[in-house]
């Protein structure tokens, strides 16, 4: 019997054979704890970020609404280093929740993917 973890990297190896980044379009990725969500902007071929946020400054609001303050934060970060379009890469999460509402948010504050 596999475990959660052992799912979900299955999921994530799939995923990262399909997917990866460069530095014109740069791999979105995302890592949530029970706690905290992190994104980075990864560049695959120097191996590299470019970007990353969190939420461990934010306090105030629900998982989800903190998550998507983190999505506006990484969306400006790209902004400012000249990166519109991004690869995301849901990291073997399910794309709902607070990954879905940190996408949702970069693409509002103006990441294409």
């Amino acid at each position: 019997m596999t475990s959660k973890i052992d799912r979900r990297n299955k999921i994530k190896a799939r995923i990262r054979g399909r997917i990866s980044g460069t530095a014109q379009r740069p791999r979105m990725t995302v890592f949530r704890s029970n706690k905290q969500i992190y994104v980075q902007l990864v560049d695959d071929l120097k191996g590299a970020t470019l970007a990353s946020a969190s939420s461990k400054n934010i306090t105030e609001g629900t998982k989800i609404e903190i998550a998507a303050a983190v999505g506006k934060q990484i969306a400006q970060k790209a902004l400012e280093a000249g990166i519109t379009e991004v690869v995301f890469d849901r990291n073997g999460y399910l794309f709902h929740g607070r990954v879905k509402s940190l996408a949702d948010a970069a693409r509002e504050g103006g990441l294409k993917f």
